[in-house]
């Protein structure tokens, strides 16, 4: 019993300290977010320190991102999608990071800025990152699809099949320990499932043989920070918090 008990007490400390670094009093219906201190788990260099110079194999990688991106996605016409975007959005981060974000395609600040995830659904992003110890520039995010669908609706299947080939050498190139699909049509395009996000949320999947370069990869689904925002309870908290720190388990990241 006294074992059960002390199991209680730490899943609920978790989920408060999760909710402090999410600053969870800011997301509340019809409340904006509000920026706070950065966590003293979040990993920054001391003000005086430069920042490390990429190493050769990153720089090797991010050539070869910025050439897809310069050289093919930005004048891609592929689907139907390219005919309303502002800006394509490829793809940013570490291009040698062990760790992968992928959603389903950008929004309407994405598309305005040409970035991914910089609306409230990426704040949150940020705020999930964070709190596992990393910043925005340890991590690469990505979409399944590059231009923003009408709506901001789900990808169709042909957008998502247009779009393929880019995601698929986003992923050769950067070759990620372990990627977290945020969503449906994320977790969808890249198991080759129809399986729904709540049953496969929180369980270790494998990239299906797409390339032996991607052999082995690990991918843990959970769900999207738009759907988070716009559910914000105890329950989706934790299980979003507990997807991240199994995550961290795997990457050796330790407790946040």
């Amino acid at each position: 019993m006294a074992d059960e008990f002390g199991k209680l007490r730490r899943a609920a400390r978790d989920l408060i300290e999760f909710d402090r670094l999410l600053a969870g009093d800011a997301l509340a219906p019809g409340a904006t977010l509000t920026p706070r201190a950065a966590p003293a788990t979040e990993r920054a260099a001391p003000a005086s320190a430069p920042a490390a110079a990429p190493s050769a194999e990153a720089q090797r990688k991010a050539a070869e991102l910025d050439a897809i991106d310069a050289g093919e996605v930005r004048n891609c016409t592929r689907c139907a999608l390219a005919g309303g975007r502002t800006h394509t959005v490829f793809g940013e981060g570490n291009s040698d990071a062990d760790l992968m974000f992928i959603g389903e395609g950008p929004g309407a600040e994405e598309d305005k800025q040409g970035r991914p995830f910089v609306g409230r659904a990426g704040e949150l992003l940020d705020k999930m990152i964070a709190a596992m110890g990393l910043t925005r520039q340890d991590v690469y995010i990505a979409n399944v699809v590059k231009c923003r669908p009408p709506g901001n609706r789900a990808p169709a299947a042909e957008e998502a099949q247009a779009c393929w080939d880019f995601l698929l050498r986003q992923m050769r190139i950067i070759v990620p320990k372990v990627i977290v699909t945020l969503g449906n049509p994320a977790t969808h395009a890249l198991l080759n499932t129809t399986v729904g996000i709540t049953r496969l949320r929180g369980q270790w999947q494998s990239l299906p043989i797409l390339d032996a370069a991607l052999a082995g990869i690990k991918v843990m689904p959970t769900f999207h920070p738009a759907y988070l925002l716009r559910s914000y309870t105890p329950d989706n908290r934790q299980k979003v918090w507990s997807d991240l720190q199994q995550v961290m388990a795997e990457l050796g990241l330790g407790p946040a």
